[in-house]
C-alpha cells in the first residue's frame, strides 16, 4: 500500500519556514508562497503547524509591501551616499561642498551614518534570512547576500577609522537594488504560484441555511453536516451535498476540467465550490471541512508541491554546490587580488560581486516554480498530480495499458442493436420490452428502459406482471401476452430462432453481447443486443495517443472474443483477455520486460497492484473518490482523453524546466569570471550593484518563463 498521503511521523511536529519570510509557516517542505524560496525546518512545535492554504491567504501581499517600503526608504538614503562618493566626483563630476563637524568631514560622516541605516534597516531581512539558513544547515541565497553586505559594511566601518576608501556607496546601492529585485521577483512568483490559493477561492464565504423554518446567513465555518442550504442561481455551492429539491445545471469545470454544465436533479450529489446555474436548489450538507472533495484535492495538491522531481533534486543540489563554490570562489578572489597588491577596498568589492552574482535564487526557482504551475494546471484540467515523479515519467511513456471496464467502456449495459421480424418496427419492439422491464431491477432491464426514455418512447401499462425465474418476464398489454427474456425463454416455449436472426445473435455472442428476445402471443417479434457501452472518448484518446507515437493496450477479464471486438472497435494495438485481478501486475511486468515504459489506467482498487507496478499509475477518480493510494496521478472524471493531456503537460513541464535551468546557470557561467575581475586588465569590471541587477534579472526571466506555461493549452 502506498503511504504517500500519510504525514511522515518525523514531520508530525516540524515547522518549515521561509528564510526571507518567517511569517510563512507550514507542516511540510515546499516553496515560499511569497518569494519561491525553499522552506527550511526551524524547530519542533505542534502548536505552530498551520494549513498551507491558510498561510497563503493570511499573509498574501504582506511581505511584498514590506520589501517595496524598504526599497523606497533605502533609495532615498542612498542618493546622498552616492552624491558624496568618488564615482560621483570622478565619473559624473559632482562635487559637493565639504564641511567638517569636529574632525569629521561630511563626505565621510554622511555616507557612514546613512550607510549604517540602510545596512540595518534595508539589509536586516537578508541578515536574518542568512541566519535562518545557517541554523537549518542549508546555506543558500540569503547566506551569500548576508556575507556580501556584511563584508562590505565591516570593511567600510574599518575604512572610516583607517582613513582609506570605503564601500558605502556600493553597499547602499547593492541593498537597494536587491530590495527592488526581490520585490519584482516576488510579484512574478506570486503570479506564477498559487495552486492552493486558487483552490481555496472556490468556496463561498457565507451560506444561506434553513434552520427551524427560518432562513439565516452563516459563515462557512459554522455550517454543519445535515444542514439544509438554499443555493441561489449563479452562486457557489458551499459544501459537498445532496439535492433534496430543485433542478439546475451546475458548472463543475473547476474540479473536473469539463466546461459543459452538468444537469442536476433531486437525489444527485453536488461538490463544494462548483457554481449553480439558473435553478434554485435546496441541498442537504453531507461533508464539511476536511471531509469535502475540495479539501481532498487541496491535500493532494499540497502533497504534490511538497514532493520533488528528479530535475528539482538536481537543481537543489546544484544550488547548494553553487553556494559552496561562491563562498570559496569569493575567498580565492579576495586573496588573489590582495596578493596582486590591489587595494583592500577593491579586493573586498570583488568578493562582494562574486557572492552576489552567484546567488542561486534563479537556480532554486527554475524547477519548483514550473512544477508548482503544472500542478495547478493539472487540477484545472481535470486530473490531480499526487507525485511529481509521476508527472515527470509521463513524457517517457511508450505504452498505455487500459483496464477495459469503467475506463474504455462505461461499465454499464446499453442497447447496441435492435433486430425485428415479421414487419414490426424497432420502436414497437423496444416499447414492448421496456414496458415490461420497467418493473425489473435487473441491470439489463434498466438498460432497456433507459434506451426507451432516451428516444422519448411512451411506455404501456402492463397487467398481470409475472417474473419467470431464470427465463425472463411476462405480462399482458392490450390483452396480448408479452414475454421478454433470454435464450432459455425461447427454449421453454419451443420457439426456433429464424435463420436470418440466428446469425446475428451468434455474432453478438462472439462480441460478448447479451441478447434478449421479445415474444407476443407466442410469436417472436425481434431481439435486442446489449453490451458494456464503449465510450466515444476512448476512440478519441486512442487516436490521439497514436498520433503522439504512444502504443495502447487493453487488459480485461472478459473472453477472447469480447477483447478482440472491443480492441477493433477502439483501435487498441494489443490486449490481454481472461486476466484475473491478481494477474494484472504480471501483464504490466510482461510489457516492461519488453523494455517498454508502461502507464497503467485503472480504478485504483482491483487494479492497485498493477498501478503500483507500472512506471506511471493513473487512477480513475470517479467523481468524488480522490483518496486512491496506488496511483501517482488521479483522473477526477472517467475520461481517457485526459491521459493525452497528462503526457502533453509532462512534456511542456520538462521543456520549461530545461529552459529555466539553462537561464539560471548560463548567466552564472558568464558573470562569475567578470565579477571576480578576470577582465579587469581591459577595464571591464562588474560592480556589486550591477551584479545585483544581473542576479535579479535572471530570476525574473526564470519566473516569467515559468508563467508562460499557464497560457499553454493542453
Amino acid at each position: 500500500m502506498n503511504h504517500d498521503l500519510e504525514k511522515p511521523k518525523s514531520q508530525d511536529s516540524v515547522v518549515y519556514t521561509c528564510p526571507m519570510h518567517p511569517e510563512i509557516r507550514q507542516n511540510q517542505p515546499g516553496m515560499c508562497t511569497e518569494c519561491g524560496m525553499n522552506l527550511v525546518k526551524i524547530r519542533n512545535s505542534k502548536s505552530e503547524i498551520r494549513n498551507p492554504a491558510h498561510d497563503m491567504d493570511k499573509h498574501a501581499g504582506h511581505s511584498t509591501r514590506m520589501f517595496f517600503r524598504k526599497f523606497w526608504v533605502s533609495l532615498i538614503l542612498t542618493i546622498p551616499v552616492v552624491l558624496y562618493s568618488d564615482i560621483a566626483r570622478n565619473v559624473f563630476g559632482v562635487r559637493l561642498s565639504f564641511l567638517e563637524i569636529g574632525n569629521w568631514k561630511l563626505e565621510i560622516l554622511i555616507p557612514a551614518i546613512l550607510g549604517s541605516i540602510v545596512f540595518f534597516y534595508g539589509g536586516w531581512v537578508f541578515l536574518a534570512g542568512a541566519w535562518r539558513e545557517i541554523k537549518a544547515r542549508l546555506p543558500g541565497m540569503m547566506t551569500l547576500i548576508g556575507i556580501a553586505i556584511s563584508a562590505a559594511y565591516i570593511w567600510s566601518v574599518y575604512a572610516v577609522f583607517a582613513g582609506v576608501e570605503t564601500l558605502f556607496w556600493e553597499l547602499t546601492t547593492l541593498i537597494t537594488i536587491m530590495l527592488l529585485g526581490h520585490w519584482i521577483e516576488m510579484r512574478a512568483v506570486s503570479g506564477a504560484q498559487g495552486a492552493l490559493k486558487e483552490l481555496s477561492k472556490l468556496l463561498p464565504d457565507m451560506a444561506e441555511v434553513i434552520r427551524n423554518g427560518k432562513m439565516e446567513t452563516v459563515p462557512l465555518s459554522e455550517l454543519l453536516e445535515n444542514d439544509i442550504v438554499l443555493v441561489k442561481p449563479g452562486t457557489k455551492i458551499p459544501a459537498d451535498s445532496a439535492i433534496i429539491d430543485g433542478d439546475s445545471d451546475v458548472n463543475e469545470s473547476m474540479v473536473t476540467g469539463e466546461s459543459k454544465p452538468v444537469s442536476k436533479k433531486q437525489g444527485d450529489a453536488v461538490i463544494a465550490g462548483t457554481i449553480n446555474g439558473d435553478g434554485a436548489l435546496k441541498i442537504k450538507v453531507a461533508n464539511i471541512g476536511e471531509k469535502t472533495f475540495l479539501a481532498g484535492v487541496m491535500r493532494l495538491v499540497a502533497q504534490a508541491q511538497a514532493s520533488k522531481s528528479r530535475l528539482q533534486i538536481l537543481s537543489d543540489r546544484a544550488a547548494l554546490y553553487l553556494t559552496i563554490v561562491a563562498v570559496a570562489g569569493g575567498l580565492v578572489t579576495l586573496i588573489a587580488w590582495l596578493i596582486a597588491d590591489a587595494e583592500v577596498g577593491f579586493a573586498v568589492a570583488r568578493l562582494v560581486a562574486v557572492l552576489v552574482i552567484a546567488c542561486p535564487h534563479a537556480l532554486g526557482l527554475a524547477v519548483p516554480l514550473v512544477a508548482s504551475i503544472s500542478t495547478t494546471k493539472a487540477a484545472q484540467n481535470g486530473f490531480l498530480v499526487k507525485q511529481r515523479l509521476a508527472l515527470e515519467a509521463a513524457r517517457t511513456i511508450d505504452i498505455v495499458l487500459f483496464d477495459k471496464t469503467g475506463t474504455l467502456t462505461k461499465g454499464e449495459f446499453g442497447v447496441v442493436d435492435i433486430w425485428i421480424l415479421g414487419g414490426q418496427t424497432k420502436t414497437e419492439v423496444l416499447t414492448l420490452a421496456a414496458s415490461l422491464d420497467a418493473f425489473s431491477e435487473h441491470p439489463i432491464a434498466k438498460a432497456v428502459v433507459t434506451k426507451a426514455y432516451e428516444i422519448g418512447l411512451l411506455l404501456s401499462e402492463p397487467k398481470r406482471f409475472e417474473a419467470l425465474k431464470g427465463k425472463g418476464v411476462r405480462a399482458f398489454i392490450d390483452d396480448k401476452e408479452i414475454m421478454v427474456g433470454g435464450l432459455a425463454l425461447l427454449e421453454s416455449m419451443q420457439i426456433k430462432i429464424p435463420e436470418e436472426l440466428e446469425k446475428q445473435t451468434q455474432q453478438a455472442g462472439q462480441k460478448g453481447q447479451t441478447v434478449i428476445f421479445i415474444i407476443k402471443d407466442r410469436v417472436l417479434l425481434g431481439a435486442l443486443a446489449l453490451a458494456d457501452i464503449i465510450r466515444e472518448e476512448s476512440r478519441e484518446a486512442v487516436r490521439a495517443l497514436k498520433n503522439m507515437g504512444v502504443r495502447t493496450s487493453m487488459i480485461t477479464g472478459d473472453s477472447e472474443d469480447v477483447a478482440t471486438w472491443v480492441s477493433k472497435e477502439i483501435g487498441i494495438d494489443e490486449y490481454f483477455a481472461r486476466v484475473l485481478p491478481h494477474q494484472k501486475s504480471e501483464k504490466v511486468k510482461a510489457l516492461q520486460n519488453r523494455h517498454l515504459k508502461v502507464a497503467m489506467v485503472g480504478d485504483g482498487i482491483n487494479d492497485a497492484p498493477a498501478l503500483t507496478q507500472a512506471d506511471l499509475g493513473i487512477a480513475i477518480g470517479a467523481g468524488t473518490n480522490v483518496a486512491i493510494e496506488s496511483a501517482g496521478i488521479i483522473l477526477i472524471k472517467n475520461d481517457p482523453r485526459d491521459i493525452v493531456k497528462i503526457i502533453r503537460l509532462s512534456k511542456m513541464t520538462y521543456s520549461k524546466m530545461i529552459q529555466n535551468l539553462f537561464w539560471a546557470t548560463g548567466y552564472n557561467v558568464v558573470a562569475l569570471p567578470l565579477a571576480a575581475g578576470a577582465l579587469a586588465f581591459k577595464g571591464i569590471l562588474l560592480e556589486p550593484a550591477l551584479a545585483a541587477v544581473f542576479m535579479s534579472v535572471s530570476t525574473v526571466i526564470v519566473a516569467f518563463n515559468a508563467i508562460l506555461l499557464k497560457r499553454r493549452k493542453l
